[in-house]
């Protein structure tokens, strides 16, 4: 089955029809998803989305355009959650320099503050990085937890990728990899073993083709096999297999125990 490591189901636009998409996912071959983090009202939502489906794990963490008031309250609060929900990851964090704001030194003063509560509760980090591709590695490999981690949405080079898969981190490939315009994606999933691949999709973005520009969800992930599978030559079964296996080492879970008859 396959399993969807980062998508944001707490967003509003699920609103609607939230509960019938979830309650689809065995049907439909997913085995379960991340709940991924990106702002402080999210982390409510997002433990009782998990608390009332076991196959959804959650997240703590606040993304780089959300951490201009992560004051010490924020913190204080937050790594109170951390020990109260008990998150399989701190994330989504990193650095964004697409907009002005915040600014650079703010997000990286964020980001290694929250490297370093991922390395005080032993958790992995999910990774964002956003036109800061050297800054966001330099970090990392400073501060980031050891061999504990993903680089979701990856939007960097092959021979970076590479780097992070040394350091014993994951690399996460969604719906950009089935674009005509993902040219760079698809050379870095040719490059780097199946054993450092995670699936995810962002939901609701970055749909992949034929679906693109529409909402996203977990449901859309056998186009993502599917490319990985044509661009490795290996069957769409040895992708979703080796990709859930290595969900469940990287967020110690028991996916496979979650599964329904």
């Amino acid at each position: 089955m396959i399993f969807d490591t980062h998508a944001h189901y707490d967003d509003s636009v699920f609103d609607e029809d939230r509960d019938i998409l979830l309650s689809s996912f065995y049907e439909n071959g997913i085995s379960g998803a991340i709940c991924a983090c990106a702002e402080f009202p999210s982390i409510l939502k997002i433990k009782d989305l998990c608390d009332k489906y076991d196959f959804l794990f959650p997240t703590i963490g606040i993304h780089p355009s959300e951490v201009a008031d992560f004051n010490e309250d924020k913190r204080r609060e937050m790594n109170a959650l951390i020990e109260e929900i008990k998150p399989v990851a701190i994330g989504e964090i990193g650095l964004d320099y697409h907009y002005p704001e915040p600014s650079d030194d703010v997000q990286h003063e964020a980001f290694i503050y929250q490297l370093k509560v991922a390395q005080k509760y032993d958790l992995p980090v999910i990774i964002h990085s956003r036109e800061a591709s050297e800054e966001t590695f330099e970090i990392i490999k400073e501060y980031g937890p050891d061999k504990k981690g993903v680089i979701h949405c990856y939007s960097g080079s092959p021979e970076m990728a590479k780097e992070y898969v040394k350091m014993g981190y994951y690399i996460g490939v969604g719906g950009v990899v089935t674009f005509k315009n993902g040219k760079r994606l698809k050379e870095t999933v040719k490059a780097i073993p199946l054993e450092r691949i995670l699936l995810e999709t962002d939901a609701p973005y970055l749909a992949p083709e034929p679906n693109r520009g529409k909402r996203n969800s977990s449901l859309y992930l056998p186009y993502v096999v599917n490319e990985i599978a044509a661009l490795k030559s290996m069957h769409p079964k040895q992708i979703e297999d080796v990709t859930e296996k290595n969900a469940a080492t990287l967020f110690n879970i028991d996916i496979r125990g979650l599964r329904r008859s």
